[in-house]
């Protein structure tokens, strides 16, 4: 015994050391995160690069082409404040810009009270929060604002060229102005010299040399120092600008200057025209294109020119210019630019955030995806732990436990299956043992006898004589009738049961089996009949197996019928034929020969079998009556052999049976002609 646990204990550890988890490298979890982990990686860098690449040059031609129209739509509002002094009337051109460039277009107060908006339905969207631009004539944005007609300007002027406010031309000024660069051209012309008019925001017109050189004009007769003569009215705007400056420069302790025609200060410039190419203009400061050409007389005495004064003087002039311009444009409105839905269209660069939020949003479907596949790998694996387990449990000796079906899907049926299959192994433990223990009893109770006969005839208590002997012999023929049983049983188990098939004329085998056991019917009181057709159906099977067979239900439906009971034996053929000269169960005919399954039937008036124990009534050794007495019944193994019979030649044996009124047998056997066409059970061996 010590060896023997020590034997257990040894094969014990490596079943224990088989339950331990695999590592999760090696585990279908570990294996099924992996995959799922890669492809969503390699999903998201592949979708990454192919958005950038397909959709990089379609945003950078749209915040082109988005880009061009804002600037247009904000030159063009621009210019109206800088020639307005209010916003009144702007609504026509904002929707004008709306419909051209298919935007919304808005434009509100810095208080965002509502200016204009070519979105007039009472649903519009809000506007967004932030503004595209501000428009204000008086400081430019220099990033949106459009140049000059020559593309000319600098990035110091702020102040929107067209924005002339008093330095405006009147009708007349400029009419007379324009006769007179008339003439200028025309003696140029004949000089040989190609020159135009060009007319500034403020109607003064110039003359531009073809090649922007003027230099060219001063050895000709045609004296362009007519042009530069600053109006009335010009004049009187420079000195209100000069002396805004002036006022500006003394609030710092400085003197005042003395600007020139161009805005300049210093020595005025031989040759001037205020914004125009070829001028010389020493320091120049922001200007308008259409300034006067020159004043009368300075506002103060020049001071010392320092880099320090260039710039104090520089911004009293700006500020100057915004002060005097301010009544003559209007106010600085906020601007909205979007699209027709009322959102705006945002732009896209890889900038820093943008490049976080990328891999923001990447890690997060990886993230999402590796949650994903944790769970569902546990939900898949959690059962197969389940299974293993449970399997394991079964290769130790353990009890059978079912696995808990978590679905209907691929996993959950393998459940169920194991579950089915640990149920059948747990009947056929339990058969196993009962049967054990069934013919353990079986040949105890003839080997007993035959025992104790032979001890009483030992110590002289019995004779030898002829009945002896008798008793001794049934005793023997019973122990023989179950060890043949059982090896029958054994036989059909392994496949090794051999058939002789031959031709069988179903009415002469039913007569040889009623004649076989009518001594015993009639002993029991009960009447033995044969119902069959004049020439039954033929079939084709080993008849000394088919006797067997219908000869254990036979004596199964006598021991079971009470005195004065009956027991019918009856063929007929069902299925293909039913409809034939021989689907009667009591009429005559001819032979069949088209096939169909031949049925032949043991019918009984006896007690009946309940209806629980019905299915059990082909299993080994089962016997209704519990306490197993050869008075009440047999081995249990008459019908499991009957079964077995049938199964080997291709047929199903059936019962029916009503409490009280009596069972029915069945054995459907294939016909003569339909027996060919059947393939044997698997195992069984069939001689010809």
């Amino acid at each position: 015994m010590p060896r023997t646990r020590g034997h257990g204990a040894r094969e014990q550890g490596p079943r224990r050391a088989d339950r331990a988890r695999l590592p999760l490298r090696r585990s279908l979890l570990g294996r099924l995160l992996a995959v799922s982990a890669l492809v969503a990686a390699c999903s998201v860098a592949a979708t990454a690069w192919i958005a950038v690449q397909t959709t990089s040059g379609a945003i950078k031609q749209e915040q082109g082409q988005n880009l061009t129209a804002d600037a247009r739509i904000y030159d063009t509002l621009l210019e109206y404040a800088a020639r307005n002094p209010t916003w009144d009337g702007v609504g026509a051109t904002v929707r004008k810009l709306a419909r051209e460039s298919g935007r919304r277009v808005a434009l509100t107060t810095q208080g965002r009270q509502p200016l204009a908006d070519s979105a007039t339905e009472p649903t519009a969207p809000a506007l967004p929060p932030q503004a595209s631009a501000v428009v204000d004539p008086l400081s430019v944005d220099t990033v949106l604002a459009a140049r000059g007609a020559d593309g000319q300007g600098t990035g110091a002027d702020r102040i929107d060229p067209r924005a002339v406010g008093p330095f405006r031309l009147s009708a007349a000024d400029s009419r007379a102005l324009r006769r007179t660069a008339d003439d200028k051209v025309a003696c140029l012309n004949r000089a040989g010299i190609a020159s135009d008019v060009v007319v500034g925001a403020s109607g003064r017109p110039r003359v531009q040399i073809v090649g922007n050189d003027p230099e060219r004009a001063l050895g000709t007769r045609c004296d362009l120092a007519a042009l530069d003569t600053p109006t009335r009215s010009e004049r009187k705007a420079l000195d209100a600008l000069s002396e805004l400056a002036d006022a500006c420069l003394k609030r710092q302790g400085r003197e005042g200057v003395r600007l020139n025609n161009d805005l300049s200060w210093g020595d005025p410039a031989p040759v001037a025209v205020p914004g125009e190419p070829g001028a010389v203009v020493p320091r120049p400061v922001p200007a308008p294109r259409d300034a006067p050409a020159e004043q009368a007389a300075p506002s103060v005495e020049m001071p010392e020119l320092t880099g320090e004064n260039d710039r104090a003087i520089a911004s009293c002039v700006g500020t100057a210019r915004s002060e005097q311009l301010s009544s003559y444009v209007a106010s600085p409105a906020l601007l909205f630019i979007g699209d027709e839905g009322g959102a705006t269209l945002p732009g896209f660069d890889l900038s820093p955030t943008n490049t976080a939020r990328i891999a923001g949003a990447a890690a997060l479907v990886l993230a999402l995806t590796v949650g994903a596949s944790v769970f569902a790998g546990a939900r898949l694996v959690r059962p197969l732990h389940a299974l293993t387990g449970a399997a394991q449990r079964m290769r130790d000796g353990e009890q059978p436990a079912s696995v808990p079906v978590s679905g209907d899907d691929e996993v959950g049926r393998l459940a169920a299956a194991f579950n089915d299959m640990s149920a059948h192994r747990a009947r056929l433990e339990e058969q196993r043992k009962a049967m054990v223990s069934d013919v353990a009893h079986e040949l105890r109770t003839p080997l007993s006898n035959i025992r104790g006969w032979l001890e009483a005839a030992q110590d002289g208590l019995a004779d030898p004589d002829p009945a002896f002997v008798s008793s001794l012999l049934e005793e023997a023929v019973l122990l023989q009738h179950i060890i043949d049983d059982l090896q029958d049983l054994a036989a059909a188990d392994a496949g090794a049961l051999r058939l002789h098939p031959e031709p069988v004329e179903v009415r002469e085998l039913l007569g040889q089996v009623a004649a076989a056991h009518q001594a015993r019917a009639e002993n029991a009181g009960v009447t033995l009949a044969v119902t069959t057709p004049a020439r039954g159906p033929a079939l084709s099977a080993d008849p000394v197996r088919l006797r067997q067979a219908v000869g254990n239900l036979v004596s199964n439906a006598v021991r079971h019928t009470p005195e004065g009971g009956r027991v019918t034996l009856r063929a007929y053929v069902a299925g293909r034929d039913a409809s034939g000269p021989y689907a009667s169960e009591e009429g005559c005919g001819t032979v069949v020969t088209g096939g169909g399954t031949v049925v032949i039937e043991v019918a009984d008036t006896g007690s009946g079998i309940p209806a629980d124990d019905l299915p059990h009534v082909f299993d080994r050794f089962w016997r209704a009556e519990k306490s197993r007495s050869r008075r009440t019944g047999g081995s249990g193994l008459g019908l499991a052999i009957v079964r077995k019979l049938v199964e080997a030649h291709g047929g199903t044996a059936e019962a029916t049976s009503t409490e009280g009124e009596g069972s029915t047998f069945a054995l459907r056997l294939p016909g003569a002609s339909e027996q060919g066409r059947r393939p044997a059970p698997d195992g069984m061996t069939t001689a010809f």
